[in-house]
């Protein structure tokens, strides 16, 4: 498409977006195409692809899930799934260019066991072709972390978000990624980068950096240099944005009603930044989005939105990732094994988590040998994929040294970052006058939604910081007043993942309030909470329930920590009109 006084240069329209002035802006046209990588790299993925099999090529295209915690461990599930036992034997049977792990998968035990796992795997791939595997997971931090202890609890995107800060941003990134390649995982499916206007949203919320396109975009494509600064390919998710959905497209098909204007001002302009920042990969989104296709597919199956607009009119040469293909919002339309042909079709690279291996390998292959997708077509991905693998280095080494792999993860530099970033995002949102701090020695009560060993991190650090403090876990109305009589304070969490937050938390601040005691709120997930809980002493956001933003909390309470966060989404009225507190509210 030819330029026309309706776009800017892709420069111009990232520097309109990260001014966040509202206004509208159009989207780049199509881009010059860049000058080819060097002789090298184009030579060396040609000598790879002249030596592959179509088997081998198809099988790159995929992500698999695999079941154990040794690469040939067998498990019934990798028999139902991918017909046959181990993840060995997935590799070298199936020939995929990629795993994904979890803890349900029961591939995340300790960092020994992940690195361990990472190089066997590795070995049957290269055992069985020579083709590195990129191993990933959905490693946002925050609310959705994987790697298991000692990796750092960093705070989740919106408590980066309430920070502002493009460092912090930058800084969570480059320990995710280090501490990802030092376990043997190479790819994060993260940053998040919807621009979650919708508070009701089940299904993004936190997990976005907030509600400002341009705010999003600085702080995702700050976050893109610290992952890929260390070697970790970053994917930004869910294009074309997932941010206004009051539907989870986990259970169903959401349907994004913006207007190509909303979209250009709204949704797009984090991807726009995360291009130009050269990120590896892209995430689609299980959306309809009628403006930009008004055929009822998904946005991962849509030719318009991934060929036409992320591909031709956005620039984007890397890799189109699909949200997993297990979720119904791309299940709705068409059996397991057209979703994956039609996904090519679409333009998409890599096939995240099909359900059934076997059966979406099989629809590929149907469709490569009846001509519906070319060998041509299959090119271009497996290109692209390769190119992805030899920059982030996996044709050079891809083994961890196990021995070494734990004392990388959680160091005290990392800690002391996470510290940081928590203390700088916690948003106090209302106060009573001389609520905050505490007097000096004040007894607390600590109580409300979390586990004992959550509120225990809160009552260790009001301990350390000269304050009498138990906990309370699982308490009733009436047992939990009866505590706070005895105290001279209060600490309640409340955690909610959508816009309203559970009765019977709403019941447990009330009667709390009710006995006179000062009831300091604090909502570990969500920020709407304190729309729903009533009058309090005070009421503070902080995003997520990682052990350093709770030790944070513990900080506020004692004065040595200022609620220095700003509310980077707005908070709605309680009945979901109008609004109670705007953007950028914070009285710290």
């Amino acid at each position: 498409m030819a330029p026309t006084d309706r776009h800017l240069s892709r420069r111009a329209f990232t520097a309109a977006a990260l001014a966040g002035t509202g206004a509208a802006v159009a989207l780049p046209a199509a881009q010059a195409a860049p000058a080819p990588a060097a002789g090298g790299e184009d030579a060396r993925i040609a000598e790879l692809l002249a030596g592959m099999s179509i088997e081998q090529k198809i099988g790159q295209l995929f992500v698999a899930v695999g079941y154990g915690s040794r690469a040939d461990q067998a498990h019934e599930s990798n028999t139902s799934t991918t017909g046959v036992d181990t993840i060995a034997e997935i590799v070298r049977t199936h020939h995929v260019g990629g795993l994904i792990f979890f803890v349900w998968s029961e591939n995340l035990e300790s960092i020994e066991q992940i690195a361990t796992l990472s190089n066997d795997a590795q070995d049957a791939a290269l055992d069985s072709g020579g083709i590195p595997l990129v191993i990933s997971a959905d490693e946002e931090r925050g609310v959705v972390h994987r790697l298991p202890e000692p990796a750092t609890p960093l705070p989740g995107q919106m408590a980066l978000g309430a920070t502002g800060s493009r460092a912090h941003a930058r800084k969570a990134g480059e320990i995710v990624g280090a501490e990802m390649r030092a376990a043997g995982l190479h790819q994060a499916f993260s940053p998040v980068v919807d621009v979650n206007v919708e508070a009701r949203n089940p299904v993004i919320g936190v997990r976005s950096l907030g509600a400002d396109p341009g705010a999003v975009a600085r702080l995702a494509a700050a976050q893109i240099k610290g992952l890929q600064g260390a070697d970790c390919s970053a994917a930004a998710k869910h294009f074309p944005g997932h941010g206004d959905t009051a539907v989870d497209s986990h259970l169903g098909l959401p349907v994004i009603e913006h207007t190509r204007k909303e979209l250009d001002e709204l949704d797009l302009p984090p991807f726009v930044a995360a291009i130009d920042e050269g990120i590896d990969s892209i995430m689609t989104a299980h959306i309809m989005v009628p403006a930009l296709d008004d055929s009822g597919v998904p946005a991962t199956l849509s030719h318009p939105i991934l060929t036409g607009l992320l591909r031709e009119e956005l620039g984007f040469e890397g890799v189109i990732v699909t949200d997993s293909l297990a979720m119904e919002g791309v299940r709705t339309l068409f059996d397991d094994d057209r979703v994956p042909v039609e996904a090519i079709l679409a333009g998409a690279d890599q096939m995240l988590m099909p359900p059934d291996l076997v059966v979406a390998i099989g629809g590929v292959r149907e469709a490569v040998a009846s001509g519906e997708i070319t060998e041509e077509r299959l090119d271009e991905s497996v290109r692209r994929i390769l190119a992805q693998k030899l920059r982030r280095g996996l044709f050079e080494d891809v083994h961890v040294d196990v021995a070494r792999a734990e004392g990388a993860i959680g160091t005290s530099r990392s800690l002391g970052a996470a510290r940081r970033m928590a203390e700088d995002s916690l948003t106090l949102i209302t106060e009573q006058e001389g609520a905050l701090p505490l007097a000096e020695g004040a007894t607390v009560l600590v109580t409300g939604a979390g586990t004992a060993e959550k509120l225990d991190v809160v009552v260790d650090a009001l301990i350390e910081l000269g304050h009498a403090a138990t906990a309370l876990v699982d308490a009733g109305p009436e047992r939990a007043a009866e505590a706070a009589a005895a105290v001279d304070a209060v600490l309640v969490l409340t955690s909610s993942s959508g816009f309203t937050t559970p009765a019977a938390q709403v019941e447990l601040v009330g009667a709390l309030a009710a006995t006179g005691t000062p009831v300091v709120h604090a909502a570990l997930r969500n920020p709407y909470d304190v729309v729903h809980v009533g009058e309090v002493a005070a009421s503070i956001a902080a995003y997520g329930n990682a052990d350093a933003s709770l030790r944070a909390l513990a900080g506020v309470l004692a004065g040595t920590v200022a609620a220095r966060g700003k509310l980077p989404v707005a908070i709605p009225a309680a009945d979901g009109t109008g609004e109670a507190f705007p953007l950028g509210h914070g009285l710290g």
